[in-house]
């Protein structure tokens, strides 16, 4: 038996205080970072989502210890100047891209023979352009069309490199940095566009010597090595993507008003905050603060009159896991929203520019998708969304939350095939979506 979910439409405007889980991003460096340092990391905040908990199995299986102490609270002893050991096992990162791209990353710089797998949807994922810097800097590795399963075959002795990414990531930038902690040299990623810099933050955090200079709309990042780090305390704050959800219905339903505590305000995380403001939405940051390297704020949000905007290419990379909830918020906006440049949605956990296409039209929304653009007319004023439709997720954790959140503003609940994979990014999502007055309706299908 698998969950699955409908939505369910409020009967009255959302309204409470909520703090969202630990950021993923910092989850998974605080965990891999730790498990390289000499000494012992402290983190609290961690997310205890399913991508989390595969990282933290691998960290074990290269031999740091792990320990849980507390909801959010772990601790890392790392490996230090021993290095990282063969597994004994393959490692699994279940449907962790992230996990996968940095660990290999990390990997590479160590004497080491390592198997890797993950799930179907994982293992359709290009891992090339991680693998091909790695290739550059002298591991080697024996996969099927750069996707795993693979293996790594050797790594160490790696020589340190100039590279410029040929498509914005973060987990490339920080893949090669990883590796070029073991390198003798210099080791640079030249960014033609920023991406989000949690690697760059967390690496100073436990160390390292890096410099990052602006250049044109992107940056240069140097790091210096052989870099030995050394263990630290990290307090990840609140999660900007799962922010996002709570954010979106309170903009969709009439008369809400919310209060998100705790949420990460990194510039390169904030695109979808800025879209949000300038279709007219009432989202408000004070209590400013930092902790960790990072800005941290609470967010006020109030059900709001949208109108449509053009989203141009150069916000991908800030918020580019943040495009189908954005285009879920489009469908009630005054005119027509356009979102270009989405070419990466096709390769996230599913075809996302696809789905979020079938996920509107079917609901009743109008969009069309041109090429890597997408179009969507909102109902404005007076109209009103279709819903009652079954969405199909694909296994995708953020498409599955946007069809439950675009159910909350349609006339028919929108249902999904399959809400556990929810639990891999926002384990506490149904929980705090009913805090606000939005509870939604989980039922067990039948395979």
């Amino acid at each position: 038996m698998k969950p699955s979910a409908t939505s369910s439409k409020p009967t009255a405007p959302l309204r409470g205080t909520v703090r969202i889980p630990g950021d993923k991003s910092m989850s998974h460096r605080a965990l891999i970072f730790g498990a390289l340092a000499e000494g012992t990391t402290q983190i609290t905040g961690l997310l205890e989502g399913e991508d989390i908990l595969h990282t933290a199995d691998a960290m074990r299986r290269f031999g740091a210890k792990i320990k849980r102490i507390d909801m959010g609270h772990w601790q890392v002893i790392g490996r230090g100047a021993d290095g990282w050991r063969s597994p004994r096992k393959p490692v699994d990162f279940g449907n962790a891209g992230t996990g996968a791209r940095l660990v290999m990353g990390a990997a590479a710089g160590f004497n080491i023979k390592v198997k890797y797998s993950g799930d179907d949807s994982l293992s359709s994922r290009p891992m090339g352009r991680v693998l091909n810097p790695l290739r550059e800097m002298g591991a080697e590795f024996e996969t099927d069309d750069d996707k795993l399963p693979l293996r790594q075959t050797k790594g160490g002795e790696l020589s340190p490199i100039h590279y410029t990414p040929p498509h914005a990531s973060a987990q490339v930038k920080s893949a090669v940095l990883l590796a070029g902690l073991s390198t003798d040299g210099i080791t640079e990623v030249h960014e033609p566009r920023l991406t989000r810099d949690h690697t760059e933050n967390m690496l100073v955090a436990f160390g390292a010597k890096l410099t990052r200079k602006t250049k044109d709309k992107g940056q240069v990042v140097t790091l210096h090595g052989p870099v030995k780090l050394k263990a630290t305390t990290v307090k990840i704050p609140g999660d900007p993507s799962s922010a996002a959800f709570l954010i979106a219905a309170a903009l969709m339903v009439p008369g809400s008003d919310i209060l998100i505590e705790n949420v990460m305000m990194n510039d390169g995380r904030s695109g979808l905050f800025e879209v949000l403001n300038e279709m007219g939405a009432y989202l408000r940051a004070d209590n400013y603060r930092r902790s960790g390297g990072e800005t941290i704020a609470d967010i006020h949000v109030r059900h709001s009159k949208l109108r449509g905007v053009v989203v141009m290419s150069d916000r991908v990379p800030s918020m580019v896991d943040e495009y189908p909830i954005l285009a879920v918020v489009a469908s009630i906006a005054q005119g027509q929203t356009v979102m270009q440049g989405l070419g990466e949605l096709r390769v996230k956990e599913s075809d996302r520019l696809a789905g979020t296409l079938a996920l509107l039209t079917k609901n009743g929304v109008e969009a069309h998708v041109d090429g890597d653009t997408l179009m969507v007319t909102g109902i404005g004023k007076g109209g009103s969304i279709i819903g009652g439709a079954k969405i199909k997720t694909h296994h995708d954790h953020r498409m599955a939350m946007s069809a439950l959140i675009l159910g909350l503003a349609s006339e028919k609940p929108v249902k999904i095939d399959d809400a556990s994979m929810i639990a891999t990014s926002f384990p506490e999502f149904f929980n705090l979506m009913r805090d606000i007055g939005a509870p939604m309706n989980v039922q067990s299908m039948g395979k």
